[in-house]
């Protein structure tokens, strides 16, 4: 599961130098084995995140705000409107990033079993 989580963060144009990157890889991983991490993403996640990366929220948000901003800007931005499966008009806040990736990496484990 790391390796497709891994491969759609990187095919975004996101890259590993980024310490936004771990942190959301590790955040997809933790909303796919619990969707409550999505209904509340600052109170829950991210101090989930912090915690295990051993930093604190603020840098987390921060970060993650960063990878984001990489992607929309000089990323693979037509992608992430593929697997949002609705126009973007603007940058999606992080919340609605964790919900586009994990969905599509969710719906893609369904269509493709595991190997």
């Amino acid at each position: 599961m790391e390796q497709k989580i891994e491969y759609l963060i990187r095919s975004l144009g996101i890259g590993a130098t980024y310490r936004g990157y771990r942190y959301l890889s590790y955040g997809i991983k933790l909303c796919l084995e619990n969707e409550d991490y999505l209904l509340s993403v600052s109170k829950m996640l991210y101090p989930q995140i912090a915690k295990h990366y051993y930093t604190t929220s603020y840098s987390v948000e921060r970060d993650l705000r960063t990878v984001i901003k990489v992607c929309w800007d000089r990323g693979n931005k037509k992608l992430l409107q593929e697997i949002a499966l609705r126009p973007l008009t603007t940058k999606p806040p992080s919340s609605e990033f964790f919900d586009i990736l994990t969905a599509h990496i969710k719906q893609k484990s369904i269509s493709t079993p595991l190997v």
